[in-house]
């Protein structure tokens, strides 16, 4: 839902923030996997020309999409121009993701069997954090987690949202189809496919080909489960993310929809400001 607002974070951090993302990037990663010391300065050498690349090549698109979706702002939105807007940037996160390629096969060539033992270690916390979260409890405990989320990425991009509109989001969530236990089972799939796949390619020591044809079809079946019911299952949360927004959307104020033309523009600079980008 709101796909752009979902994420960038608040307008006045932004800047900081992409100018920060590989060490940010880095430290994430290292906690997963515990680098060695020549991990680390190809790691991060890897990030800097990653965003280099990304500052120069995507933030435009960006910023075209920011613009495309402010110009829709005063205008009621149907569910399909919401997820066209979730598509365009889909395709732009894809599009970071191939890039990144040669730099994990870079990696996958340098990782010991005991950096996979923690990378497994660090995901099963994560995976008891969902379990509390979304399995543990009542069904309701659950529910109002995702509300209070998706209230507080909603009201980033239009302020304070009223009880009209609360209430739309309220019945919104009540009707969805998201499935807590389907949603981690799919969580768990994809993380046994990254396990297994770095596991066999670090066993056999695999070659440059060899690894990224491993890795080119671990990213295909992260996009796209091989398992029907949970492809289904991500695809009609998809759908439904779109209906919820275009709700949403269309019980906003023209005071709400102009706090979202403001806070659009803001993004926008900030991202010309960071690409170097004039506006014409």
């Amino acid at each position: 839902m709101l796909a752009l607002a979902c994420l960038l974070p608040a307008c006045s951090t932004l800047k900081i923030l992409y100018n920060q993302a590989p060490d940010f990037a880095y430290w994430y990663l290292d906690g997963y996997v515990d680098f060695t010391g020549t991990q680390s300065l190809q790691v991060k050498d890897d990030l800097g020309k990653l965003q280099a690349w990304h500052r120069q090549t995507q933030l435009p698109a960006y910023i075209d999409t920011l613009r495309r979706l402010r110009q829709r702002m005063p205008a009621d939105m149907d569910a399909a121009q919401a997820c066209a807007v979730f598509a365009e940037v889909r395709s732009k996160l894809v599009a970071v993701s191939h890039r990144t390629e040669p730099v994990v096969v870079a990696l996958v060539g340098t990782l010991q069997a005991s950096q996979l033992t923690q990378l497994e270690r660090q995901l099963a916390k994560g995976n008891a954090d969902y379990r509390e979260a979304f399995l543990e409890g009542p069904p309701r405990k659950g529910r109002d987690k995702r509300y209070q989320q998706a209230v507080s990425r909603a009201e980033r991009l239009y302020g304070t949202l009223e009880e009209k509109q609360l209430t739309v989001m309220g019945q919104q969530m009540d009707q969805s189809r998201f499935d807590a236990a389907l949603f981690y089972a799919e969580k768990l799939r994809r993380q046994q496919d990254v396990l297994q796949t770095l596991r066999a390619l670090v066993a056999e020591r695999a070659g440059v080909e060899r690894t990224r044809l491993a890795i080119r079809g671990l990213l295909e079946r992260w996009l796209h489960s091989p398992i029907p019911a949970h492809r289904d299952h991500l695809e009609g949360l998809t759908q439904e993310s779109c209906q919820t927004f275009a709700a949403l959307h269309n019980s906003t104020t023209p005071a709400q929809r102009s706090r979202a033309i403001e806070t659009l523009d803001a993004y926008e600079q900030d991202l010309r400001a960071l690409s170097g980008v004039r506006k014409s």
